[in-house]
């Protein structure tokens, strides 16, 4: 029997409660598959520690998650410390010596939750996001000086690289490619960014020379916001900048019905590193400690950590799981316009996992 080493870090505010739910649903699949068991760990990294300790994680902490087979992260970020401080102590600390540098967020709209968009079906919005993880506008690169004076100035400097492009840009195509329409958007701002983001173009036309049974376009990243909300049957896999990706999968969720629902996969794809595993949403501390934050996100992350993780049937049974609870409006959280708590939701989950005869 396989055992899958797991660090669960929880980080902040909701990600305490529905990284917990995660992890009774990763029992319950690892119960129900018989073939594999996880091995989890805990580590209490995040808002708290900092406070306690003043880093959001020990100066060692990534040689600790090394060891392990999968990262499962909750979400960082508390009222009281800087968000760019937490932000860049602990989950940009994580992805970026891992290489994590495919970011994967599908989306699409679950059975028993409307779109805000009149008439638009999981028919029509069925789409998966591949963020660029590892430079660009989140490169870190830049500084301050003439602090506090009239003269003071401030730099943020996006780094493109042919090296990074390329590797994300092949990624999306191969992604593309294995999806049945076989269909690709790449998002740039090459008008305004002529340099950085004529890059981008110019890589995409190089690798869409591979794959010649992948249809693609290209799009501006404002446009691409009109498309996706007029127009999202017309899309499936796209690809985008750290800034960009980040801002279009928040409007993603948003149109697929909540947040609450979205997940994540930080990838390193050659598995020389650990990769990790979120929902998109934040430490939401406005809802922290009352039991009705939604868990779906967390769970669909699982789902992706299970299929990296080489378990396919135990992925695709919680899947169904999911879709089974969602279906029931009984148990839709209060940002699905419900009453269920992430108890209930949980519950339900891990009872349809269990029992699952497909």
């Amino acid at each position: 029997m396989k055992t899958h080493k797991i660090a669960a870090i929880p980080g902040d505010g909701i990600g305490k409660e529905v990284v917990a739910a995660g992890l009774r649903v990763l029992e319950a699949c690892a119960t129900r598959d018989g073939n594999f068991t996880v091995d989890v760990e805990n580590f209490p990294w995040g808002s708290d520690f900092y406070k306690a300790n003043g880093v959001l994680m020990p100066e060692r902490g990534i040689d600790e998650l090394k060891a392990f087979d999968a990262i499962y992260f909750g979400a960082v970020g508390a009222p009281d410390v800087p968000d760019h401080l937490t932000l860049w102590g602990l989950r940009l600390a994580i992805c970026q010596p891992f290489d994590q540098y495919a970011n994967v967020r599908p989306t699409r709209i679950l059975p028993g939750i409307e779109s805000p968009l009149r008439g638009v079906t999981a028919e029509d919005l069925d789409w998966v996001i591949v963020r660029e993880n590892s430079e660009g506008e989140y490169a870190g690169q830049g500084g301050r000086s003439h602090r506090g004076l009239p003269e003071e100035v401030a730099t943020e400097v996006s780094i493109f690289t042919r090296a990074g492009v390329s590797r994300i840009m092949r990624f999306a195509f191969q992604l593309a490619q294995s999806r049945p329409r076989k269909l690709l958007t790449v998002v740039t701002k090459s008008n305004a960014q002529r340099h950085g983001m004529v890059l981008w173009d110019e890589i995409a036309r190089e690798v869409a020379s591979g794959f010649p049974d992948v249809t693609w376009d290209k799009m501006l990243v404002d446009a691409m916001t009109v498309r996706m909300t007029l127009n999202p049957r017309s899309l499936d896999t796209i690809v985008a900048t750290n800034l960009h990706a980040d801002i279009l999968s928040d409007l993603a969720a948003a149109l697929a019905g909540s947040i609450g629902i979205a997940p994540t996969a930080n990838l390193n794809p050659e598995g020389r590193f650990p990769s990790m595993f979120e929902p998109i949403h934040g430490s939401a501390f406005d809802i922290t400690g009352k039991g009705i934050a939604n868990p779906v996100g967390t769970f669909w992350s699982a789902v992706m950590m299970l299929e990296h993780l080489g378990e396919p049937a135990a992925a695709a049974r919680l899947m169904r799981a999911i879709e089974r609870v969602t279906a029931d409006p009984a148990l839709h959280t209060p940002d699905l316009r419900g009453n269920a708590t992430t108890d209930m939701v949980t519950d339900a989950i891990c009872a349809a996992i269990l029992g699952d005869n497909e």
